[in-house]
């Protein structure tokens, strides 16, 4: 059983920064993934990492902006967004999803076996 606790979100102004973190009770062969959902709107892909920290894969929406990375020894997984804009405004989740490819990501949420409870993410025009 892993256990995943976001934290790290808040309200910033557009065009800001932010990291979100993710703490687990063990993740060093766990893909991890970034989720968010928007009011009235569908949970949906973010980014993800394979375990080995060697692949990652990102939306297009936050392609260039957003850099999810990974410390398996303090079993810490981080979203650093950049250049926030007002339609990121979100509940950011994090999950994880048993694979064995060391370098294998997945963005389909029904793969991800375990989720955190997530943290609220406001940006302000």
């Amino acid at each position: 059983q892993v256990q995943l606790v976001e934290s790290g979100g808040g309200l910033v102004q557009a065009g800001g920064s932010r990291r979100l973190s993710c703490a687990a009770s063990g993740l060093s062969s766990y893909v991890m993934g970034w989720f968010r959902q928007a009011p009235e709107k569908e949970r949906e892909f973010v980014a993800a990492i394979s375990w080995n920290g060697g692949s990652t894969y990102y939306a297009d929406s936050v392609k260039g902006r957003f850099t999810i990375s990974r410390d398996n020894a303090k079993n810490t997984v981080y979203l650093q967004m950049n250049s926030l804009k007002p339609e990121d405004t979100a509940v950011y989740y994090c999950a994880a999803a048993g694979m064995s490819n060391p370098l294998d990501y997945t963005a389909n949420a029904y793969e991800y076996d375990y989720w955190g409870q997530g943290t609220q993410v406001t940006v302000s025009s």
